[in-house]
């Protein structure tokens, strides 16, 4: 990562750890269900460019989703920008920054809009992320990293989360380990027998 995006990743991460006057927290469910979040520098009680939350409780306040994943359990974390094709976020957990989506083509246009996560995720000109997550508590948030349209300082994305349990070993790798442990355990013995 560059020198000036890291920098601008590191103050949009102050911005979304600034404490609000009011802020909403959202459970997420491991469904695997898209959730929206917004930004708007207009609307933010801050005049930040972090998340905030006009569709859960529509007072604008700044928002984080929370979740627990158990252990044994991993959960795929992904966030898509469905704004304006070329905008890109900061996102992180309880104020540290967790990582950012990803850049996009250049020339993307801002007039383009989508608002079909699916269609988003799967479109290179929509910042996308993927964030693989052990087990914890977590208390995910963002802020807009890069917008299309300086000015404008407004768009949405959607936040998705599926949790499954770590795979076991597969079973040739338990095949391998065990004639592993039988040829040891053969060779022992032969070195073992007198001649």
């Amino acid at each position: 990562m560059n020198k000036q995006l890291m920098a601008a990743a590191l103050a949009a991460a102050a911005a979304v750890t600034a404490a609000p006057a009011h802020a909403s927290s959202v459970a997420l469910p491991a469904d695997g269900s898209w959730h929206e979040f917004d930004v708007d520098s207009m609307l933010s009680p801050d005049g930040g460019n972090g998340w905030i939350d006009e569709v859960y409780t529509g007072d604008d306040s700044a928002l984080s989703f929370t979740f627990t994943i158990a252990a044994g359990d991993r959960g795929t974390l992904t966030v898509v920008d469905t704004g304006f094709a070329g905008d890109t976020f900061t996102i992180t957990n309880g104020g540290a920054v967790l990582g950012t989506t990803s850049s996009v083509p250049a020339g993307t246009s801002a007039g383009a809009t989508v608002f079909d996560y699916d269609a988003a995720l799967a479109n290179p000109a929509y910042s996308n992320g993927v964030f693989i997550l052990g087990a914890g508590t977590y208390s995910i948030s963002g802020a807009l990293l890069q917008s299309v349209d300086g000015d404008l300082d407004s768009t949405l994305g959607g936040v998705r989360l599926s949790v499954s349990p770590i795979p076991e070993p597969t079973n040739p790798a338990l095949m391998i380990a065990g004639l592993a442990a039988v040829a040891a355990l053969a060779r022992r013995r032969k070195s073992a027998t007198p001649i």
